[in-house]
């Protein structure tokens, strides 16, 4: 495992000694004393030389979710599948730990307080990966905790294609180049190992500096789950190489088979791997902001456990008080908080398991969903369809034309680092459980959550507009909704079929 630099002043990460973009370099900080050698003009006023900010868009999730609510505002009809944030309500022991902690206004341990550290580490100890409290670290968000960590490691970042929305921008935020490596067909979140050690030897040869690797396990935004013998050889290329592992599980408790768990690479390369989570997903509060890392121990994990405590002293001092204590009862998983999580799965697995069956009933093509509310269907076998009737020739007009056409929102598969002709898009069902507490709650406790109108509005609405999308007007509103109980149904994940009954294959490749 690479040693991270010493916390100075000169350690945050330098470029790639080929790079001479003046955007790769972070600006010095207000008290560079280089400043007061700047260049002057002849009037004697200093001439700026500063490198100019890194371009960084607007999260594309977020983005979306923002020009999606101010079409609803002014009255329109939307549907959102742009985002994957949770629509269930909080749980309420969960609601009463907040208000109780809600005089705590201290500042705290800027790596949390020990009684959220020893829950952590209880919680994963239970998911085999035992840890020390003294090396776990609490933040705002698991995104925060992502950012921070990427920052203390330094160097480049290996990202996977595609991969969530924020790795490549936080990489290039902390001066870092991300490294783009597809991943195997059906194992999203994870790089194709054999392709992992061919980019990094290359890029390495031409004199960047890979350090690290993230991995997304389960996966967003496909909602695959990558193979144990996958993220086994990952772990044993990154040895081989000296890549520190960062593995983003803040989807680990939303596998749908309980029996069948997400591996984590920790089990497989403990000394180098950084495993972040959350309760944003899984307990639907990302409101509340709060996030945990897990560092590895020895010497070299110690010493980046330090370096991240650091990094967080200076950017968020410590995490909120009160939302430490409902997050450490809610990581001791009483009876209820599992209960909560149980039914919360149940939920997801049935509502994205009948819009699945939709994709496939008009010839999309789409890897059984395993875990989470995601979908990414591709839509190539379409393409001369949409290009003569809708002009459509990639991700992006796709998207488009969802949101203009039928009101709604989903992503392009450029979004999440493909090229822009992928006829591919990310779509959620996290927003289709009500619009209230009631509703939602009601979602969460049915038997058929399918049953309920207003669940069953937007699956019929995804098939109406999927149905007019690709001239197969013949479905509309009459495609089959997957049946639960019955694991040989062909809208099930293990067996998804297209409206004539021919297979889909369960494993299809990205496209060249």
């Amino acid at each position: 495992m690479p040693e991270p630099p010493p916390p100075s002043s000169t350690s945050r990460p330098a470029p790639p000694a080929s790079d001479t973009s003046a955007t790769s370099r972070p600006a010095p900080p207000a008290s560079d004393t280089s400043a007061t050698s700047r260049p002057t003009s002849a009037t004697g006023e200093p001439t700026d030389t500063a490198p100019t900010p890194t371009p960084i868009p607007m999260s594309a999730t977020l983005a979306a979710d923002e020009a999606l609510a101010r079409r609803r505002a002014a009255g329109e009809r939307v549907l959102s599948m742009a985002s994957g944030e949770i629509g269930l309500p909080v749980l309420p022991a969960l609601a009463d730990r907040l208000a109780a902690a809600a005089t705590e206004n201290a500042y705290g341990s800027v790596a949390g307080s020990p009684a959220l550290r020893t829950a952590v580490a209880g919680y994963w100890e239970r998911r085999g990966l035992p840890v020390d409290p003294g090396l776990v670290v609490a933040g705002p968000g698991s995104k925060s905790l992502l950012f921070a960590v990427l920052l203390a490691i330094g160097g480049d970042v290996v990202v996977p294609v595609p991969s969530w929305v924020s790795y490549a921008a936080q990489a290039r935020l902390v001066g870092a180049r991300p490294i783009p490596v597809p991943i195997l067909p059906g194992e999203g979140g994870v790089p194709d190992p054999a392709r992992l050690r061919e980019a990094v030897t290359d890029a390495r040869a031409s004199g960047q500096r890979p350090r690290a690797v993230i991995v997304t396990v389960p996966d967003n935004p496909t909602g695959t789950v990558a193979s144990a013998a996958t993220v086994r050889e990952l772990a044993a290329v990154a040895r081989e190489l000296d890549l520190i592992v960062v593995s983003d599980e803040i989807y680990g408790d939303l596998v749908h088979d309980g029996s069948a768990p997400a591996v984590s690479p920790a089990l497989y390369a403990p000394e180098r791997t950084v495993v972040t989570t959350g309760l944003t997903k899984n307990l639907a509060v990302g409101g509340w902001r709060t996030g945990v890392a897990r560092l590895p121990d020895g010497e070299p994990g110690r010493a980046l456990h330090a370096r991240l405590v650091a990094v967080a002293s200076q950017i968020w001092s410590s995490p909120p008080a009160p939302v430490q204590s409902a997050a450490a009862y809610a990581f001791g998983e009483p009876p209820e908080v599992v209960e909560r999580v149980a039914a919360s799965r149940r939920l997801h697995e049935t509502v994205v398991r009948a819009v699945a069956a939709r994709f496939t009933a008009v010839g999309a093509e789409l890897h059984p969903v395993a875990a989470t509310c995601y979908l990414y269907p591709d839509f190539e076998p379409l393409r001369d369809h949409l290009a003569e009737a809708h002009g459509v020739h990639g991700g992006d007009g796709l998207a488009a034309l969802f949101s203009e056409r039928y009101g709604i929102g989903v992503l392009p598969a450029s979004a999440f680092g493909e090229p822009g002709r992928r006829l591919r898009i990310r779509a959620a069902t996290s927003h289709f459980y009500g619009e209230t507490a009631e509703r939602q709650t009601a979602a969460l406790e049915a038997a058929d959550p399918l049953a309920l109108p207003w669940i069953r509005e937007s699956v019929d609405r995804v098939a109406e507009a999927l149905a007019d999308l690709t001239g197969r007007t013949d479905l509309a509103g009459r495609a089959p909704l997957p049946d639960p109980a019955n694991p040989e149904d062909p809208a099930g994940p293990a067996n998804p079929a297209d409206p004539a009954g021919a297979q889909v294959p369960a494993a299809l490749a990205p496209h060249p």
